[in-house]
């Protein structure tokens, strides 16, 4: 298959992950895949990196040079399918393909837990311009089933595939010297640093506990546009020397090893969080929200620890009882590993991304 996958945002994070891996994949399988993103975008450069034909398109805004340079590019280059992943490119796509006398079928991929709107034009986009759906989550294929009613197209849930190989579980305080770490009990969280990922509250929580008199330390890997006031905020609480900003790494494995607790506090717009994925598939103990789609992954007492939204001593509570409990975490973290490598491979998510593409190609034929 000839595939393109479209992106408008410029922002990075794990569904920009998603479609460099997806991509990587299918490659490896024998597919062309190329991307159309503006040049501007991170994923743009990204891709061209990793070897991938990519095309400089003006998709970042809904406007009408969009929609025909997309149909100019899908028109030139005969593709048999395009994923687009957001929802500026989304509508481009989709009204570029009207223009079409034989456009690709479009499957269009949801990665986030927002609602999306139910006037026509969203009905239209969904339930007749697209061929397919898919979704990070089961959570996320059921509300647009049962809250949008779209029902004319399939509709299926794929997680993002993690590496097992790559994700594995190591040593932390062999890890920790590796990395120049202090030699202290380390909490940590993996994503960009937008507000809804809970940062603000778990930095709160390690304040009550250092209040408490525990010896510990927190890593946040990933950069975002919360950076400074996260910053501001660890400056404000005097956390100076335990909280370290590590940044974006494209490596976050090394630093997954170097954690005792995995952390993701987040409160709003989540699939199924490929960092808490990646942190399960390295056995790591883990403490979430029940958000959007976690709940498919993160299974209460068995898989993770859940704990309420925006609750900083809730989640200080549970941070300080899984510390106290080595036995606990590593049940923990065992039976995250064992759920990982046996729902959220990346050859998984292959496998799946192939059938549903196959599909709607043979819709689109028929």
């Amino acid at each position: 298959m000839k595939i393109l996958h479209t992106e408008a945002s410029a922002g990075w994070g794990g569904q920009e992950l998603r479609i460099l891996a997806e991509m990587q994949g299918l490659r490896e399988r024998g597919h062309v895949l190329e991307l159309a993103a503006p040049a501007s975008a991170r994923i743009h450069r990204e891709a061209a990196e990793l070897g991938f034909r990519v095309h400089d398109v003006p998709i970042g805004r809904k406007a009408v040079r969009g929609i025909a340079a997309m149909r100019a590019l899908l028109a030139r280059e005969g593709y048999d399918l395009v994923n687009t992943h957001s929802s500026t490119d989304t509508w481009l796509t989709a009204l570029a393909n009207r223009l079409l006398r034989r456009p690709p079928p479009l499957v269009r991929t949801r990665h986030i837990s927002a609602p999306v709107s139910r006037n026509r034009a969203t009905r239209w986009l969904y339930d007749r311009a697209c061929t397919a759906i898919v979704t990070t989550g089961e959570t996320l294929r059921r509300e647009l089933i049962e809250a949008n009613g779209f029902t004319h197209v399939p509709i299926r849930s794929v997680p993002t595939g993690i590496d097992p190989a790559r994700f594995q579980p190591g040593d932390p305080v062999r890890a920790r010297a590796e990395l120049g770490l202090p030699a202290r009990t380390t909490v940590g969280i993996l994503a960009t640093l937008r507000s809804w990922k809970g940062h603000r509250f778990l930095v709160e929580a390690i304040g009550l506990l250092r209040g408490r008199g525990l010896d510990l330390q927190l890593l946040v890997v990933g950069d975002g546009p919360q950076r400074e006031a996260l910053e501001a905020q660890v400056a404000a609480a005097g956390l100076g020397d335990v909280v370290r900003f590590i940044g974006h790494d494209p490596r976050p494995e090394r630093w997954l090893r170097a954690l005792d607790l995995f952390v993701l506090p987040s409160y709003a717009n989540e699939g199924v969080p490929q960092a808490l994925m990646q942190a399960m598939m390295s056995g790591l103990p883990c403490i979430t929200t029940d958000v959007g789609a976690i709940g498919e992954i993160a299974k209460p007492g068995s898989t993770a620890v859940l704990v309420p939204t925006q609750d900083s001593a809730a989640l200080a509570d549970a941070i300080e009882r899984l510390l106290a409990d080595p036995e606990q975490r590593r049940r923990l973290g065992a039976s995250a590993r064992e759920f990982a490598l046996a729902r959220c491979t990346r050859a998984a998510m292959c496998d799946a991304m192939e059938e549903v593409f196959a599909d709607a190609i043979r819709r689109r034929g028929a």
